[in-house]
C-alpha cells in the first residue's frame, strides 16, 4: 500500500507540506496548471531551495492579492465543486476546510455554517489544502500516517487577540491525537497543517513499517539556530497499519472508519448496487443488517469499514445513491492478523490461496472466491468441488515445503 508518513518533528503548516511534497518530486507546473482551474483571485506560487540548519528543504510562497472579505464554508466548498479536479481531490479538500469549519464552530459556539474563516479563508490557505490534495493524488498516496504533532510553545498574536499555543482551532482539531510541546517557542503546528494531517491520517506514532521510497522536506518561514523548521515526508509501500509482535502473536492495529446509514425506502436491488459501489470505491467492507425502525418499519442498517482517505468519497457515494438524509461516522480499531498470497498450481489452473498466521502456526486458508467461481465454471464443475482440490493442493505445497 502506497503510503505517506508525516515527520512533523517541528510541526506542520499548509506550505511546508506542499513544499514537502515539492521535494519529494512531484511536477510543479502540473501542480499549479491544475490549481489555476479554481475560480479565485489571480495568484502566483514561488518555490525557492533553502537551507534550515543543515537540512536542504523546498520553501514555497502562495503570493495573492490582500483580500477584504472574508469566505464562509459554503464559499469554499462551491469553488472547489466547481473546478475540474477528480472527484477525489474535490472531497479530500471539502472534507479538511469541513473539519477546519468545525473546529471553529466549537471554539466560538456558533453554528458551523456562520463560520468565517479568517486566514483560513485566504487564497493561500485554498491553495495550500487543495495543492497538497492534488499532490497526493499525484503520488498515488493510498494511506496516511504521522508521527507525534510537535506544536511549539509560547503564544500568538491572532486576529481575537493573544493566545497560548497550540491556539484554540489547532487544540480542538488535536483531540484524540498525541502530540506534545517543548521549548522551541512558537506556533509550529498551524490550523491548516492540523487539520491536514487529522483529517487524512489514520495512525499517529512511530513510522510504520515501510519500504522507504524516497523523503522530501518543506520548510517553514521561521528559522531557528539549531533547529531545522522543517516538515518531512517520508514516501513508500507498506502495510498500512502498525505490525505488533508479542506473547500473543503478531498482529496488525490500525484505526479505520465505520459509515452508517438506516434506510426503508429503498429497493433491494437498490441495496446490492451500492454495495457494489462502496467495494469500487474503497470500502474494505461492506454488510447489511436488517433492522425495525419508527413505526414498526421494516428496514436495514448499511454499514461501511474504510480508511480514512476513503471515507469522504464514500460518504459523497451514499448521498448520491441511496436515499439517507444522514450518515454516521465513527473511529473504530481492528486488530487483524498478517495475511499472505500464494499461487498455487491445481489441476483447473493457478489459483491463490489467502493464508493468515497466529503463533507461528496457520489458522486460516482460504482460496480467492473470483477464481474459484472462474475455474467452476470454465470446467463445469461444482464450486465445491475447486474450493476442496485448491485446499488439498496448498496443504500438499505446504507439506513439500516442510519436507
Amino acid at each position: 500500500m502506497r503510503t505517506l508518513f508525516f515527520d512533523c518533528f517541528a510541526g506542520a503548516s499548509g506550505n511546508m507540506v506542499l513544499g514537502a511534497l515539492i521535494d519529494l518530486g512531484i511536477d510543479r507546473d502540473e501542480l499549479l496548471a491544475r490549481l489555476n482551474g479554481l475560480d479565485i483571485p489571480e495568484f502566483s506560487l514561488e518555490f525557492e531551495a533553502v537551507d534550515r540548519s543543515g537540512i536542504a528543504a523546498v520553501h514555497v510562497e502562495v503570493k495573492a492579492p490582500d483580500e477584504k472579505k472574508h469566505r464562509h464554508l459554503h464559499h469554499i466548498e462551491a469553488i472547489i465543486e466547481a473546478s475540474d479536479l477528480s472527484q477525489i481531490v474535490k472531497e479530500r479538500s471539502k472534507a479538511i476546510f469541513r473539519r477546519l469549519a468545525e473546529a471553529e464552530a466549537r471554539v466560538h459556539g456558533i453554528d458551523i455554517q456562520k463560520v468565517h474563516f479568517h486566514e483560513v479563508g485566504a487564497v493561500d490557505a485554498i491553495v495550500d489544502v487543495v495543492g497538497s490534495c492534488l499532490g497526493f493524488e499525484m503520488l498515488g498516496i493510498e494511506h496516511f500516517a504521522c508521527s507525534k504533532l510537535h506544536v511549539g510553545s509560547g503564544f500568538v498574536n491572532m486576529e481575537h487577540g493573544k493566545y497560548p499555543v497550540p491556539p484554540p482551532a489547532v487544540a480542538k482539531l488535536l483531540e484524540g491525537v498525541p502530540s506534545y510541546s517543548t521549548e522551541i517557542e512558537g506556533e509550529l503546528l498551524t490550523p491548516t497543517g492540523a487539520a491536514i494531517i487529522t483529517m487524512l491520517c489514520q495512525q499517529f506514532g512511530p513510522m510504520p513499517e515501510l519500504t522507504v521510497e524516497r523523503s522530501g522536506y518543506g520548510a517553514g518561514t521561521r528559522i531557528y539556530v539549531g533547529f531545522p523548521n522543517v516538515l518531512r515526508l517520508i514516501l513508500g509501500e507498506g502495510s498500512g497499519a502498525n505490525i505488533l509482535s508479542n506473547e500473543s502473536g503478531t498482529t496488525i492495529s490500525e484505526q479505520l472508519i465505520l459509515l452508517e446509514t438506516n434506510i426503508d425506502d429503498m429497493p433491494a436491488q437498490a441495496i446490492g448496487f451500492v454495495t457494489d459501489r462502496a467495494m469500487d470505491e474503497g470500502a474494505l467492507d461492506c454488510w447489511v443488517t436488517p433492522i425495525q425502525m419508527k413505526k414498526n418499519r421494516p428496514a436495514i442498517l448499511l454499514s461501511l469499514l474504510c480508511s480514512k482517505a476513503a471515507s469522504p468519497g464514500l460518504q459523497a457515494m451514499l448521498f448520491a445513491e441511496t436515499t439517507t438524509l444522514g450518515i454516521r461516522s465513527s473511529t473504530v480499531d481492528r486488530i487483524s492478523l498478517p495475511r499472505e498470497v500464494h499461487a498455487i498450481e491445481t489441476i483447473y489452473g493457478r489459483i491463490e490461496v489467502k493464508t493468515a498466521e497466529y503463533r507461528g502456526r496457520t489458522v486460516n486458508v482460504m482460496p480467492e472466491y473470483e477464481q474459484v467461481k472462474r475455474a467452476a465454471l470454465e470446467h463445469r464443475v461444482p464450486f465445491r468441488q475447486v474450493h476442496a482440490e485448491v485446499i488439498a493442493a496448498f496443504k500438499g505445497s505446504a507439506r513439500s515445503v516442510a519436507r
